[in-house]
């Protein structure tokens, strides 16, 4: 079973907003008082808190789906519905928040520190909040919005001054146990440990924090053993200290190539942006198991190569304790020295820009789409996606509400820039969305003229009809009708109907049942 979790997925889903209420108000002698329906109550927040108590997410691992509580309807007599409380989830401090795509959203390093992560949903006006000089007893109510739903990914980084790093077995759980009251696991076989351990380490008026990594080995960078799953715990440590085993059973071991190892390691793990690269932090080297007399041998030979690179070098037995108060000072010292130089890089913050909302942001886009039966027409935006869901469609007060708000924000004005027409595919929304068939709100005929400015598609024809096309056209339509008329008797005649009249609108038959035709006059006379 887990015991230590520094990796989850987390599936929240916020509260909805309550629905308004439509409600009209009754009083004796007063059967129609005034619309009295109450807004809807909002969804609970779901807020994530750093606790400086809480050392680990594996109650997030056991339980992942958490949502909070719905918002509560609207009332009459302007009763508002109940809002929902927000939901508090600590996290230790250290916590990366990031979303289901891996950007990152909040580096939850101070104690305190929230974020709303998944807002709840808005609850919608009653018809007493809709009520207007225009529209004094509204027949409908908004809808309560949907609360945020989604995965969030939370993951663990270790808050401590020094990274103890080194391989298996060389005596950093140990050391962590010998100059802290942390009591890690301690065998004698490599990977004891599986998790990082935090220790409180007190060196005169300094105090300081030590984290016991798993240990690395070489491909370490590349996902071999445990070292690449916990290389995130040393992102934030101050310094780290190497622990080089001086007393090893390997005959192809030694400090000084276990030390290059490590180096390359850290090298090839890349750190996030802003941060120093782990080998340009302070470090410290410890030649552990002197008590061993191969090992005092051994420390003693490669102490003076180590210093000759640099590094401050200490020898140490976790057995004994000689060599640790020597190393806690100087782990002490190193640790307030970065402390100091942490200070004067934050005194100085960055300027901070506002930048106003520009006038021509229409707070929506107008995207044009491809579709099997003509281009799709999509709209984007925070308010009209809100406002189609506050709708209640079966109202088709509601929906008329909902077209004036539309209109107002200027999404006409833009379908008709972006080409779109009478009858287009309008859809509100990502994915799936709500799908429209397009039909524009007309002031005047203007709206109808599509031709560039200064031009009429109505003058374009000016053509007049002469006396001959329209005598022309009136003998056709007559000539027409009479062929027409003698269809019909000769059907009659065939037996296929029958009136029992002789005369046939107004025709008298001849002796052969045809009708007589007066002569046309010439096209000339009048």
């Amino acid at each position: 079973m887990a015991t230590f979790v520094d990796h989850v997925t987390l599936h929240l889903r916020a509260g909805n907003g309550g629905n308004g209420c439509v409600s009209v108000k009754r009083e004796k002698f007063k059967p129609l008082a005034g619309p009295d329906g109450g807004n809807g109550g909002s969804g609970g927040d779901i807020v994530l808190v750093a606790d400086p108590n809480v050392t680990t997410l594996l109650g997030y691992h056991r339980s992942p789906h958490r949502s909070s509580a719905n918002g509560g309807p609207g009332m009459g007599d302007h009763r508002a519905g109940f809002g929902s409380e927000l939901m508090e989830l600590a996290v230790p401090l250290g916590t990366v928040v990031k979303d289901a795509e891996g950007n990152e959203l909040a580096d939850m390093t101070e104690p305190g520190f929230r974020i709303v992560v998944a807002p709840g949903g808005q609850g919608g006006l009653g018809n007493a909040a809709l009520a207007s000089l225009k529209r004094k007893a509204p027949g409908f109510a908004l809808l309560g919005t949907y609360g945020w739903e989604g995965d969030i990914q939370l993951e663990l980084k270790t808050v401590a001054d020094v990274a103890l790093v080194g391989y298996p077995s060389a005596g950093k759980s140990s050391l962590i146990a010998a100059i802290s009251a942390a009591r890690p696991k301690i065998a004698d076989y490599p990977f004891t440990t599986l998790h990082p351990n935090l220790g409180v380490v007190d060196a005169g008026e300094v105090r300081y924090t030590v984290a016991d990594v798993p240990g690395l080995i070489e491909g370490a960078s590349e996902g071999r053993g445990l070292g690449l799953e916990f290389l995130r715990h040393v992102e934030r440590c101050t310094a780290l200290l190497h622990i080089l085993d001086c007393a090893t059973l390997d005959p192809d071991r030694d400090p000084l190539s276990d030390l290059d190892v490590i180096l390359g390691e850290l090298a090839a793990y890349p750190v996030p942006d802003g941060q120093k690269p782990l080998l340009d932090r302070p470090q410290l080297i410890a030649l552990n198991k002197i008590d061993v007399p191969e090992g005092r041998e051994l420390a003693e030979f490669v102490k003076p190569d180590l210093e000759a690179r640099g590094y401050r070098v200490f020898e140490i037995s976790t057995v004994s304790h000689e060599g640790l108060k020597q190393l806690n000072y100087a782990l002490a010292e190193t640790v307030e020295a970065g402390r100091v130089e942490a200070a004067a890089a934050q005194a100085v913050k960055p300027r901070i820009v506002i930048r106003p909302k520009a006038v021509d942001d229409s707070g929506f886009v107008v995207k044009v789409e491809g579709g099997s039966f003509g281009n799709i027409y999509r709209i984007i935006g925070t308010k009209p996606e809100r406002w189609v869901q506050q709708t209640d469609f079966k109202n088709d007060e509601a929906v008329g509400f909902l077209a004036d708000r539309l209109a107002k924000l200027g999404i006409e004005n833009e379908l008709f820039k972006a080409g779109a027409i009478a009858g287009s595919t309008v859809i509100i929304g990502p994915g799936n969305g709500v799908v429209f068939d397009w039909e524009p709100t007309l002031t005047s005929t203007a709206e109808l003229i599509t031709a560039p400015r200064g031009t009429d598609t109505r003058l374009d024809d000016s053509k007049r009809r002469t006396s001959n096309e329209r005598r022309e056209e009136y003998f056709g339509r007559m000539d027409a009708k009479a062929a027409a008329r003698a269809e019909l008797i000769r059907e009659r005649e065939a037996g296929m109907w029958s009136t029992g009249e002789e005369e046939y609108n107004g025709d008298t038959l001849t002796g052969d049942g045809s009708v007589p035709v007066s002569p046309r006059k010439e096209s000339g006379a009048e």
